[in-house]
């Protein structure tokens, strides 16, 4: 049995469909919570803009998930910490592309820094696979 998506119709709809309202696990599932990915790249080096760091997070997500035999489609919560608001957008365009037909959960925060001054965007993830 897959994720279950929930919408429900006695509140206000997701502003696109491309994300739900919540995400449900069924009992039996492996979970797998990914810490903050930031755009650092495996050679150390960090893109200077905001859609080469979330390419390059969404490409260390897509590596960690795979790793542990999940994808995408199995995320159910997403939160994306942005240096301004305008970046959302960015973030969500890029985010978007992977998450076609299996929205997850998600939430766009802008805060004031990360660890790093370089990190403009910083992501983590929770993944769930239905038990088989």
């Amino acid at each position: 049995m897959a994720n279950l998506r929930h919408n429900p119709a006695s509140i206000a709809a997701p502003t696109n469909n491309l994300y739900a309202h919540g995400v449900e696990v069924p009992a039996g599932g492996r979970h797998l919570y990914v810490a903050g990915q930031v755009g650092t790249r495996p050679d150390g080096s960090i893109a200077p803009d905001v859609p080469g760091q979330v390419e390059q997070i969404m490409a260390n997500i897509e590596a960690i998930l795979g790793e542990a035999g999940m994808g995408f489609g199995d995320v159910v919560k997403i939160t994306a910490y942005c240096l301004k608001a305008e970046d959302i957008f960015t973030y969500a365009g890029i985010r978007n592309r992977h998450f076609a037909g299996s929205p997850p959960a998600t939430t766009a925060v802008v805060v004031a820094g990360l660890a790093d001054p370089r990190w403009l965007v910083e992501v983590d993830v929770v993944a769930a696979r239905a038990g088989d």
